[in-house]
């Protein structure tokens, strides 16, 4: 199934936003692998959430499901982050709202896109990443990036930057237009396709781009609404097999609403989310920007995200990050400070909030900011951190 362009001025009709199950396909994408089949359409899950039912219709509806293969309650998606996955319960489920929060800079975006890439990567599942801070095109780039370096194989030494891939491409137009190429027009797919740095990155990026919906959002129309009617169309267009990415949450245009303040416009926003993710029977994971005593906090906790208490009674899951180094703890007794900056690439990502399982756990991911990617392959941060207890004998 090919898919188009969204439009980002989005009014509130839901006839003219601008995204319909996509019928035509997109200008011609670079060799890929064999695409999957589009897969089956099934009826909306949530079309009826609000609708009263006997626990034996939930039962009979459920046992439906399970007898026609659809497992999806059961099985979550995995990150593609570990131990991540292991500490929320193997993946993201449907019906689930995901909070990312941290300081900037700190790498929410990187995590976030590597996250969705993850999910687009499975040949039943569509990525949907909605953002307020950056362009469909900036967003390829940094995908491109990404890709150098192959997650989780993050082999550096094929690694591109982002003005490494700038030049890439302007040197190759200059060529063209001082008449050195045969094709002085020549496209930026075959410059990337031909050039021995970007071909790998963009054979790996076109085994997914089919299933990565990208949308530049805006803060002034792109409301809750106008997200619920983009991911309904896209649940009917692929069965409903669809985690959208919301980056980042305070930028979310509310209207009508009448927001007092910056509280209550986070309360209808992050209870808009949970209502799509429940009602539409799809995650959605969201970032989520720190308030100004949380950047000037040591560490970052839940509490110190922009906004209310509603961002911890409506999240099921609530993840974050905080860099290593500032975090260490000066008192544990294996401190030293030069070995310690060591740890100046690497970010802790803490489940501070988890409804299905155990919170407050701390886990370490290796950040390669000049290629926009984490190194997946995590582990449980052995050192002592600050805001832990130390007891002493």
């Amino acid at each position: 199934m090919a898919t188009r362009r969204f439009t980002n001025d989005l009014p509130p009709d839901p006839d003219a936003t601008g995204v319909k199950p996509p019928a035509s396909a997109a200008p011609s994408p670079p060799p890929a692998q064999p695409r999957a089949a589009a897969p089956k359409s099934v009826p909306n899950r949530g079309g009826a959430a609000h609708m009263p039912r006997t626990l034996t219709q939930v039962i009979n509806e459920a046992n439906e499901r399970v007898i026609q293969g659809d497992l999806v309650d059961y099985v979550p998606m995995s990150t593609g982050f570990d131990p991540l996955d292991g500490f929320i319960g193997g993946g993201l489920r449907k019906t689930e709202l995901i909070l990312l929060g941290g300081a900037q800079g700190i790498g929410k975006t990187i995590a976030t896109l590597q996250i969705a890439r993850n999910i687009a990567m499975r040949p039943d599942q569509y990525a949907f990443y909605l953002s307020y801070e950056h362009t469909e095109t900036h967003l390829m780039h940094r995908l491109l990036c990404m890709e150098s370096v192959n997650p989780p194989e993050v082999d550096l030494s094929r690694g591109i930057k982002l003005r490494d891939l700038y030049q890439i491409i302007v040197a190759e137009r200059a060529k063209g237009f001082m008449g050195r190429e045969n094709n002085p027009a020549g496209s930026l797919q075959a410059i990337l396709r031909d050039n021995p740095k970007t071909a790998p990155a963009l054979q790996r990026m076109a085994r997914y781009s089919d299933r990565m919906i990208l949308v530049k959002a805006s803060p002034a129309v792109t409301t809750l609404k106008a997200i619920k009617e983009m991911t309904a169309r896209l649940c009917d267009a692929t069965g409903g097999n669809v985690t959208v990415f919301v980056d980042y949450l305070q930028k979310i245009a509310v209207y009508p609403e009448r927001p007092r303040d910056e509280n209550d416009k986070v309360t209808i926003i992050v209870e808009g989310l949970k209502d799509i993710a429940l009602s539409l029977d799809v995650p959605v994971w969201a970032i989520v920007a720190a308030d100004r005593e949380g950047l000037k906090s040591k560490r970052i906790h839940l509490f110190h995200l922009r906004g209310s208490s509603a961002l911890d009674y409506e999240s099921d899951i609530a993840i974050i990050m905080n860099n290593k180094y500032h975090i260490l703890s000066k008192d544990h007794v294996a401190f030293n400070p030069y070995t310690a900056k060591q740890f100046r690439d690497w970010v802790v990502f803490t489940v501070e909030k988890n409804r299905a399982g155990r919170a407050m756990q701390d886990m370490e991911f290796q950040l390669h900011g000049q290629h926009f990617a984490f190194d997946p392959r995590g582990q449980k941060v052995q050192q002592q951190l600050i805001d832990d207890k130390v007891i002493e004998s």
